[in-house]
């Protein structure tokens, strides 16, 4: 189980109610995960992957690093402009699922984006539910 000392990086990703690390990744590819906005409730569904393979400025063989996962909060302009307002702090990042391949992580973001109805859900107010 992690501890605090461990945590290397602000506002942790949760997975199964644990802060999630580096050495955690173990043979995944990437993760899915929902962000939320703990003032409004509103959420955000997305996909992230661990590594990206970087081609190095001479030439050679591409490079696999570790992406910022650890720093990433979506692509949403409206998450963005949210973020820089109240802080990263008051929005809560939890990874909905693990997977091993590119495939696999895409389909299902896709099928959490279906599930969740990201389209089309709304607050009472009529305001979208989601930033998607």
């Amino acid at each position: 189980m992690t501890t605090e000392k461990q945590i290397d990086y602000e506002n942790p990703w949760i997975f199964n109610g644990h802060p999630f690390l580096s050495e955690d990744i173990d043979d995944h590819f990437g993760f899915v995960y929902c962000i939320t906005n703990t003032l409004t409730g509103k959420r955000y569904i997305g996909r992230k992957y661990f590594y990206q393979l970087r081609k190095p400025r001479n030439g050679g063989r591409r490079v696999k690093s570790e992406s910022d996962w650890k720093k990433y909060y979506g692509s949403s302009s409206e998450l963005t402009e949210e973020r820089k307002q109240i802080g990263n702090l008051a929005f809560k990042r939890d990874i909905l699922s693990l997977h091993k391949s590119k495939g696999l992580t895409n389909f299902e973001e896709t099928r959490q984006l279906f599930l969740n109805n990201v389209l089309t859900e709304a607050f009472d107010d009529g305001t979208p539910a989601f930033y998607n």
